[in-house]
């Protein structure tokens, strides 16, 4: 039962934040207890999740000693920890029982499949089965004003990628779900996200180069994919100039829009000013009026819209560290991935883990905006594939996942 209510964080994150958030409280929580009750340090006792707890103690004291709101500034560090313990429980849940991987999968496969119908229709008639219209030439079925169905897609693609290839399939399935992802590249295409569909696009290669078995399959995934969206940029202006021509011509001016430009050097003033400890968790809000360092027409908003960015001008060097390592330790696993193939050596890293690795590299990756760091629904999405990527290396069970 445990499990299945866990799953339910993915059809949850659809209507918001509130109700997958008190999942995580609510359940880490009861596994913080079970874990000193047991004493079952073992799950917190790697480098991981030592490192991640020293990041959240290190935010807490920021707030306390340097943010200028420190009641505010704790909203967003107090209880930051509960996300590594909430990837902790996903691990423990898998090494005592592998329903789970089931519960996810499907979880995902119904919130995809209705999703890539609905968004269609909305695309295609301008609202969505309730009645949702779409906001100008943006689609977001069911997320309403929230323009994120691409966000939501991208970043839990990796995870619904990884529990197909480790399910036992039959052909129909196969093919289905060959149409569902081929479908699901196009949707994040439309939707006009184009942060999305750059980490579609990332995880999607990261995958297809590393991944060591299913060659036809990927193959036949990657032309068909590739199909539909030339398709799509051909016949649909709105799409054609939304996700080609205004990138391209932004890109005369700056790697980001003017807009992203101006919060980035906001926020970089900020981290000069105080480059070791920064101004504390969610400061950048609230210090960004500060006209010392506001930059440009749109120097304000509630973060910088770049993790890198946010953590230097809210958490200084010592912060930004702790998010490049984990940065660093994807690259360098990447690596020895790569090394191993080009020397036919037995693979550093299994198929599923390089899945998994995927939804991780979109989470860490520098070059591109994204939301708040802090943010609870985000990083809800973000701690999945983490539990699960601990569990494929600490788990008891770790060398036989299917289900």
């Amino acid at each position: 039962m445990s499990s299945f209510i866990i799953s339910l964080i993915i059809p949850l994150l659809i209507w918001g934040p509130f109700l997958p958030d008190l999942i995580v409280s609510l359940s880490s929580l009861i596994f913080l207890v079970y874990v000193i009750r047991k004493k079952a340090f073992y799950y917190f006792n790697n480098k991981a999740l030592i490192i991640f707890f020293i990041f959240c103690i290190y935010c807490i004291l920021v707030s306390i000693f340097v943010a200028k709101d420190i009641l505010l500034s704790f909203q967003s560090s107090l209880f930051y920890f509960r996300i590594g313990v909430f990837a902790c429980l996903i691990w423990y849940l898998i090494s005592k029982n592998q329903k789970i991987l089931s519960y996810f999968y499907y979880a995902l496969v119904v919130c995809f499949g209705v999703l890539i119908v609905d968004g269609y229709i909305q695309f295609f008639t301008g609202t969505n089965i309730i009645g949702l219209s779409k906001s100008g030439v943006r689609i977001s079925s069911f997320f309403g004003d929230e323009l994120i169905l691409g966000s939501y897609l991208s970043r839990l693609f990796p995870l619904l990628f990884v529990l197909f290839l480790v399910k036992e399939k039959k052909k129909l399935e196969l093919y289905s779900m060959s149409i569902l992802f081929i479908l699901l590249g196009g949707l994040i295409y439309i939707s006009g996200e184009r942060a999305a569909f750059f980490f579609f696009i990332l995880s999607y290669i990261f995958i297809m180069i590393f991944l060591e078995k299913f060659t036809k399959f990927r193959i036949i995934l990657s032309v068909f994919s590739l199909i539909l969206i030339v398709l799509l940029t051909i016949n649909f202006r709105d799409v054609r100039d939304r996700m080609v021509f205004n990138p391209l011509s932004t890109l005369k001016k700056s790697i980001f829009t003017p807009e992203h430009d101006s919060l980035i050097r906001t926020a970089y003033n900020m981290f000069l000013d105080k480059p070791i400890f920064g101004h504390g968790p969610k400061m950048f809000r609230v210090i960004c009026k500060d006209e010392k360092y506001a930059v440009g027409s749109t120097p304000c908003m509630t973060h910088p819209h770049n993790f890198y960015v946010q953590l230097l001008a809210e958490t200084g060097i010592i912060g930004f560290s702790f998010l490049f390592s984990a940065f660093a330790y994807v690259l360098y696993c990447a690596y020895r991935q790569l090394k191993s193939i080009v020397l036919r050596q037995k693979r550093y890293l299994t198929d599923y883990q390089v899945c998994l690795l995927a939804g991780i590299l979109i989470t860490v990756w520098p070059l591109t905006t994204n939301g708040n760091f802090f943010h609870n629904w985000l990083m809800i999405v973000y701690s999945l594939p983490v539990g699960f990527y601990l569990h494929s290396i600490y788990g008891k069970n770790k060398e036989n996942i299917s289900f």
